[in-house]
């Protein structure tokens, strides 16, 4: 009758042991594995905001849990910015005049399209309007009788040789050759091209011409970038934050990493701008592109590091994370937290250690009504 009794209590403390997680405990140690006001033998959401998942239907949606712990990492600041041209590796090329575009000799280059440095891509003939035009074709005109005249007057001279001076004869080849300069710089204006070429060797970003097209001066045609040579240009409200940053990256674009190259001195749109050179093995960002980057500081923070995807969001918009109490049962619990890179966030407050945390699957458990 004894080894009866025995049996019987072994029994209930081993179900006991099953149904409740060791770590299932509240952010203050309040005990979060009192049995549920009712029970599911599926997927449910019980009476008291938990849910009832069977081993089977966790199997299919993947779930997995973590132990966490606590630890100091380092605190991290957000600051919008946006990438930009790096003026050591890319160029923009404007009209040096007004013009009509005419295409190069090969072609007008599209965005997307790779140039090297020194390759045309465009001809621009000067225009003007019909006044000037017409004061300068008369020019031209001048020009070119006054030319045939010096020309004469060299040959005579020339012929005189050792009559008259020879300064004489060189200052003549001297007038001569000036004419013949204008009216070169003339005819060019009249109906000369000139060549635009690319200032740098990269991606053509941005392309604004096409062929007959007329331009202003100063007027922007092509931007070109090397896409493995960026800078990210970022806006902080604390001009002390440069000297506090130990690294940075981007939150939403992975493989990328940041190196801060100074801080400004003088106040942008009310803030101080930072300048990061990316880095990485691919980096798909577009110039102007907007972007979120994540500074860490020398400072520390205390908190529970977990995967971003162990964040979802309850119906009061909360942030909350789902912990494990039984074999079957999960419960959220509102957290608040802050991101260390783009794929892992500290959980500063809500959330105790020893905790067993769901890291995959939560978006699946979230949704069971």
């Amino acid at each position: 009758m004894k080894h009866r009794i025995v049996i019987g209590l072994l029994a209930a403390l081993f179900t006991t042991s099953l149904l409740a997680s060791p770590g299932a405990h509240g952010p203050n140690g309040e005990h979060l594995d009192e049995k549920a006001a009712g029970t599911a033998s599926g997927l449910a959401r019980l009476p008291d905001g938990s849910v009832n998942v069977p081993k089977l239907a966790q199997r299919r949606m993947g779930v997995r849990t973590l132990m966490v712990k606590e630890g100091e990492y380092a605190h991290t600041v957000q600051l919008n910015g946006r990438a930009a041209i790096d003026p050591n590796a890319g160029g923009r090329v404007q009209a040096p005049f007004a013009g009509q575009i005419a295409p190069g000799p090969k072609g007008l280059p599209v965005p997307g399209q790779r140039v090297v440095k020194g390759q045309v891509l465009a001809r621009l003939r000067p225009i003007g309007d019909a006044i000037e035009r017409g004061n300068q074709a008369a020019e031209l005109a001048a020009l070119r009788a006054s030319r045939a005249l010096l020309e004469q007057r060299v040959r005579r001279l020339e012929s005189l040789e050792g009559v008259v001076p020879a300064k004489e004869v060189e200052a003549a080849r001297a007038e001569l050759a000036a004419n013949i300069g204008r009216e070169r710089a003339v005819a060019r204006s009249i109906g000369g091209v000139e060549n635009v070429v690319a200032p740098a060797s990269g991606i053509v970003a941005s392309a604004a011409v096409l062929n007959g097209q007329m331009v202003e001066p100063h007027e922007v045609l092509f931007e070109i970038v090397d896409p493995q040579r960026m800078l990210v240009e970022a806006l902080a409200t604390d001009a002390s934050l440069a000297r506090r940053i130990s690294s940075a990256s981007l939150l939403e674009v992975g493989d990328v990493q940041l190196t801060l190259l100074g801080g400004g001195r003088s106040l942008r749109e009310g803030a101080v701008p930072l300048n990061f050179r990316a880095q990485g093995k691919s980096l798909d960002l577009a110039v102007g592109q907007p972007v979120v980057v994540l500074a860490k500081l020398n400072t520390t923070v205390k908190g529970i590091a977990l995967p971003a995807s162990a964040l979802a969001r309850n119906q009061a918009n909360e942030t909350v994370v789902w912990i494990k109490l039984g074999a079957q049962r999960f419960i959220a619990l509102p957290v608040e937290t802050t991101p260390i890179d783009a794929g892992t966030v500290i959980v500063t407050r809500g959330l105790s250690p020893d905790n067993r945390v769901v890291i995959e699957g939560t978006s699946l458990i979230n949704q069971i009504r």
